[in-house]
């Protein structure tokens, strides 16, 4: 029997692709963090590289859901408008982000279409969210803070300087990196646009 944990864990992940799954030449790990409501993100392996990339995957679960292994479906007809614009958005978003080439903006490597959806390639980052970044560190001194909000400002005036905008700042998707350096990440356009 399982326990309420796992029941939770896989009721979160029904829609996941599978671990071993592959999508071109990327073999999925394991899904990162906890899906969202409009997409999962998974750790992948490049196999021509050889290196561990990010995937994110357009999957806005109100809207549509996976049937099978891998094909994504529009819940019912009367979704199917929205589903594409979102899906416009995503890949909009996804253009976009590969044009830039910023340490505090996530490197979009490629994106594509595939099983009724789309995907965004991403340099995958090691470390946490500023979320569990904070509550592993209490209080950060001006100093500590300056480090991290610094690089952002810089990376989001590039951003606006380029049109854009990230429409989904919080400290969930600011991400601490070993090094101690900032990126942002999500960017949340197809969410926003829908």
């Amino acid at each position: 029997m399982l326990t309420l944990e796992k029941q939770l864990l896989a009721e979160q992940h029904r829609n996941a692709l599978p671990q071993g799954f592959w999508l071109n030449e990327y073999q999925i790990e394991s899904v990162l963090g906890k899906p969202g409501g409009f997409g999962i993100t998974y750790l992948a392996t490049d196999t021509h590289l050889r290196q561990s990339v990010a995937i994110k995957e357009y999957l806005p679960t109100d809207f549509a859901m996976r049937e099978g292994v891998s094909t994504v479906y529009v819940r019912s007809t009367s979704y199917d408008e929205s589903f594409q614009w979102g899906l416009k958005c995503f890949i909009e978003e996804s253009r976009v982000l590969a044009k830039f080439n910023h340490p505090a903006i996530v490197r979009v490597l490629r994106f594509f279409e595939a099983n009724g959806t789309a995907y965004m390639v991403m340099e995958y980052q090691k470390g946490n969210s500023l979320t569990d970044y904070l509550k592993q560190q209490r209080i950060l001194t001006e100093d500590e803070l300056l480090t991290i909000v610094q690089p952002l400002l810089e990376g989001l005036q590039e951003i606006h300087k380029a049109g854009f905008l990230h429409r989904d700042i919080k400290p969930n998707n600011i991400y601490i990196r070993e090094d101690k350096t900032p990126v942002l990440l999500d960017f949340g356009s197809a969410r926003y646009a829908v």
